[in-house]
Order: C-alpha cells, then structure tokens, then sequence
C-alpha cells in the first residue's frame, strides 16, 4: 500500500473530515474549499474512468466520453487491476446510481 508512506494525524485528519460529510451538499462546500476546481474535476474523472473500464468501454469511448488521456486511463486500470480494490468497493457501493449507456 503505498498511502501507508504518508500515514499519519493529517491524513487521518483528512479522511475523519470527509467520513464526517452528511450529505451531497456538505461534500460541494467541503471540496470547493479544500480543493481547486481541477482536483475535483480530476478526482471526479478517475473515478468514471474506474466505471467505465470496469464496464468494458473501449481506451477510446472512455477518452471521448471523459477527456481523460490514456496515461490517466491506463493508471487507473492498473489501480483496478492490482491495487487495493478501493475503485472496486466504491464503485459497487453506489451502483445502484450509476446510469444506463451504450457502450
């Protein structure tokens, strides 16, 4: 695990903070202060490039679809593949809101 490196009181800090997050709108007030709009646009794109690749869309569809390049995709299917299936856990968690699309 490589987030064990940079374990400690302001990760665990952090990670208390967002676990504290009530709702939708509590996480908007909270990243638009923590975060630029990019980071959360980047963070936000990794994660449905997670979905897709876990859905079987093509390096293209999901380039077109998201913007993300293919260093960013291939990054994250490295994380689905072998990482600590964080991508996986979440994304099965909130699959019930996941939208219908052809691939």
């Amino acid at each position: 695990m490589q987030i064990d490196k940079l374990r400690g009181r302001e990760l665990d800090q952090l990670f208390n903070a967002i676990l504290s997050l009530k709702d939708l709108d509590e996480c908007y007030e909270f990243f638009d202060d923590l975060c630029t709009i990019n980071e959360i646009q980047s963070l936000a794109q990794r994660l449905e490039v997670a979905r897709m690749l876990r859905n079987g869309y093509t390096y293209h569809k999901i380039e077109t679809e998201t913007g993300a390049s293919t260093a960013t995709i291939s990054r994250v299917k490295r994380c689905l593949n072998y990482g600590n299936d964080g991508y996986k856990m979440t994304l099965e968690r909130i699959k019930e809101e996941e939208p219908v699309e052809e691939k």
